[in-house]
């Protein structure tokens, strides 16, 4: 393997919902800029503009709503022509919106937004960049998923954990769809993590994790810089969970 195995030097990414400081996708886009990216992050709401100088010089940040279909479209047009090449997608952006909350309910409005918050945007983006990445020749895909539905279930989000359960299918089938072409397709399925949207009894349910805490948002991002990286060439389709050991655990203390 040629090259920094584990580095990212002249390659371009595209890192969705950094706008929280606290959040899964501002660690992921710090990760990957130390590691030598060129950075486009986005956000739902203007505060993504606010993360600019806790990044690398050059980073350029992209406001908008990804359901919509012009969204993901300009965020890999921003990549284009601000660096002219594109080699990483993480989609980051979904559980909670600070712009525009959605919440699982019983209603099928609700389930829609829901949907359209957790899955539909993973596949908006991805239809957007696959075209482009697939052109890098070594193109990278990752989605972050949820231990809520690929493994595990939560009482009161259904539509929830159906989205992200399909976040999944949608990771393998595009895995499969870009093989061929040298794209690598992943998720990551985090557990209980402190991001600044963490409840109260979010963290209480870290305490009973196999590990006695919740992860932070660097521990997530380091393991999707990892699939970002050349040293995960030969790791397409997967969901990666982590999580302190909480899906293992027949017991809790």
């Amino acid at each position: 393997m040629p090259g920094d195995p584990f580095g990212l030097g002249g390659k371009v990414a595209v890192v969705t919902g950094a706008g929280s400081p606290r959040g899964i996708g501002f660690a992921t886009a710090s990760v990957l800029g130390g590691l030598g990216a060129s950075l486009v992050v986005s956000g739902h709401s203007d505060r993504v503009h606010d993360r600019l100088a806790e990044l690398p010089a050059g980073t350029t940040a992209v406001s908008g709503d990804l359901t919509r279909p012009d969204t993901a479209e300009s965020l890999v047009a921003t990549a284009l022509s601000r660096f002219g090449r594109l080699d990483v997608v993480v989609h980051c952006a979904g559980m909670t919106s600070a712009a525009a909350p959605a919440r699982d309910g019983c209603t099928f409005d609700a389930w829609r937004a829901v949907l359209a918050r957790d899955l539909d945007a993973a596949f908006l983006l991805a239809q957007a960049a696959l075209p482009v990445l697939k052109a890098s020749g070594a193109g990278r895909l990752v989605v972050v998923a949820s231990l809520t539905g690929p493994v595990m279930a939560m009482r009161g989000e259904v539509a929830y954990g159906a989205a992200k359960a399909g976040v999944v299918g949608l990771v393998r089938g595009l895995a499969l769809a870009a093989a061929a072409d040298g794209v690598t397709v992943n998720a990551v399925a985090p557990g209980w993590i402190a991001t600044g949207s963490q409840t109260a009894r979010e963290h209480a349910q870290g305490l009973r994790t196999p590990l006695g805490r919740s992860g932070t948002a660097a521990e997530v991002a380091g393991l999707i810089a990892y699939l970002c990286t050349p040293s995960s060439s030969y790791v397409t389709g997967q969901c990666l969970v982590v999580d302190g050991g909480n899906s293992i655990a027949e017991e809790r203390a």
